[in-house]
């Protein structure tokens, strides 16, 4: 196949988040087999990347600059391009280009990412108040690649492109497949921001109906919002420990130690979290979305955001030691499906099959 310009620029520089894990796992993973070229913006990018990989720096996807973009990947010869986004300038191309479209969530929850710039921020409100600059840049591409059935069904119930959409999937690093047992303590953990529909509450109110539960908040948080919390964990006595952050290592301990990965969230894109408790054999008792039970599948334990109780109860029913260790073992399962090899063969087959479009053109 002919070499792949991947779109790295969205790779950050101080934390991972999804699109950008996304893009360091799948240009590793491609590389191992294909000709990448990594096209960045910054070169600190690098770091995150496999030695020596073959670059090209162009402008920030932020910049006024975006809008002519192609004709520097003209100039250098490209063929076939991957973005891991959808906002990818493209006027004057003349390569095959694969986009991507993660989910919908911010249709919903039309809160931008903090760290824009304000006019971005004004920006991507506006955006996000009508599908139809969605669809504008949908079908500029000639593929379109998603991460969930999910939110393929949303993108074709929305009509949001006319161009094959294909599923590439998050994935992890590794499944430890370590033979597990029931911990002695019950350990909950949480993973995920405390934006309102995350429903931080009703975990927090299920701890509280059991006290030999222990709700481990991992994530960065405002003063403001842990005060609240905190007020609330005080009112139904509930036992909460706010981590305000933790490091890769400190991550992997908590849910080794852990009873369960929990979220109630009312809406999500994905649910990278519960891979990565899967992935360490760790059962995932969560709110009964159904993005949640597509990345979860017979692994999952579900429950109804709206009750504490049901919370409660979908926790109590993996209680006994051998229904624990048979959800451990469907975790491992479930969490070898996420690969990030099988993600790159199968973005891999998408281009080949652009490259092989072209050719015969």
């Amino acid at each position: 196949m002919e070499t792949i310009h991947f779109d790295a620029r969205f790779i950050r520089l101080d934390y991972h988040d999804g699109i950008s894990r996304f893009s360091v796992e799948l240009i590793k993973a491609l590389s191992k087999k294909h000709k990448v070229v990594a096209v960045i913006c910054d070169q600190k990018q690098l770091e995150f990347l496999p030695k020596g990989i073959e670059h090209l720096v162009v402008n920030s996807p932020q910049s006024v600059k975006e809008l002519f973009v192609a004709k520097k990947l003209n100039k250098a010869g490209a063929r076939l391009v991957f973005s891991p986004m959808q906002i990818m300038g493209t006027w004057g191309r003349k390569y095959k280009l694969v986009l991507t479209l993660h989910d919908l969530i911010y249709y919903r929850h039309r809160k931008p990412p903090q760290d824009l710039s304000p006019l971005i921020q004004t920006i991507w409100r506006l955006y996000h108040l009508s599908y139809f600059p969605q669809r504008l840049l949908l079908n500029r591409a000639d593929r379109i690649v998603t991460v969930s059935e999910t939110t393929k069904n949303l993108i074709q119930k929305h009509r949001l492109t006319r161009k094959p959409v294909e599923i590439v999937y998050n994935g992890v690093a590794e499944v430890s497949r370590r033979s597990r047992k029931i911990p002695e303590t019950r350990s909950l953990v949480y993973v995920g921001s405390f934006m309102p529909y995350k429903n931080v509450e009703t975990l927090i109110r299920a701890a509280g109906l059991e006290p030999s539960y222990t709700l481990h908040l991992l994530s960065k948080i405002t003063q403001t919002r842990e005060s609240e919390l905190q007020k609330l964990a005080d009112s139904v006595s509930a036992n909460v420990v706010f981590h305000r952050g933790v490091s890769d290592d400190e991550y992997q301990k908590l849910l080794d130690e852990a009873f369960a990965a929990v979220s109630a969230s009312k809406d999500e894109g994905f649910g990278i979290p519960l891979v990565e408790a899967m992935a360490r054999g760790i059962p995932v008792v969560v709110s009964n979305l159904e993005i949640f039970q597509e990345v979860a599948g017979l692994a999952g334990t579900y429950f109804n955001p709206e009750s504490p109780e049901a919370a409660l109860e979908a926790l109590q029913s993996i209680t006994n030691p051998a229904s624990w260790k048979t959800k451990s073992a469907a975790s491992y399962e479930r969490a070898s499906v996420f690969n990030w090899d099988k993600s790159a063969e199968k973005l891999a087959a998408i281009l080949s099959q652009l490259s092989s479009e072209q050719n015969s053109h």
